[in-house]
């Protein structure tokens, strides 16, 4: 492996880290196209063992992948530059973008355009659960779902309940009482 400069690898970790949208798995595919594809920095098993206790580790998994990948190019060094690099940019920016919505919260067209901007993210959260249950609706498969959906917002709306235990229970009960789709995948072989 190549020896890393602390400032190439502290721009890498900043630039990815504080310009990548979407989310956690974005972030780490981009750090894998950078480290290991494009700099070949890191092994594939290097990656591979960041991505993993990123994944077991409590916390952000972002914050635990750019630890285990800045101490696998530097060592302890390496893991102190690489995650003030990658977070803090992007944690002032949150400071200051909560500062003028506390300020434009008072005046009418910044209220409006919040508004719009809260309706727009609420859609494109709609649109994305409708995308991942929109295969599963097949012919005897409606009512489960139906029912699912229902008692998870009784749980979550009515009851005030935690997110946790009722994904658990909506996986038992989904194991237990199984529709078309999941009969059909466990006939087909892999």
């Amino acid at each position: 492996m190549p020896v890393v400069r602390l400032r190439e690898m502290a721009w890498i970790f900043l630039r990815i880290g504080n310009l990548t949208f979407g989310g956690g798995d974005p972030i780490m595919a981009a750090f894998q196209r950078e480290l290991v594809e494009r700099r070949r920095w890191l092994s594939p098993d290097q990656y591979a063992l960041a991505f993993a206790l990123a994944r077991v580790t409590p916390g952000t998994n972002v914050l635990a992948f750019c630890a285990a990948a800045g101490w696998f190019l530097r060592g302890w060094l390496g893991a102190f530059i690489a995650v003030p690099a990658a977070t803090v940019p992007s944690g002032l920016l949150v400071i200051a973008l909560t500062a003028a919505y506390e300020e434009l919260q008072g005046m009418r067209l910044a209220a409006g355009a919040i508004g719009g901007l809260l309706a727009a993210a609420v859609g494109m959260m709609v649109a994305a659960a409708w995308n991942l249950i929109r295969p599963r609706l097949v012919a005897g498969n409606r009512l489960r779902i139906a029912v699912l959906t229902l008692g998870a917002l009784v749980l979550l709306l009515g009851f005030s309940a935690s997110p946790l235990p009722v994904l658990g229970l909506g996986a038992a009960a989904g194991a237990l009482w199984t529709g078309p789709l999941a009969e059909r995948q466990m006939r087909e072989p892999s």
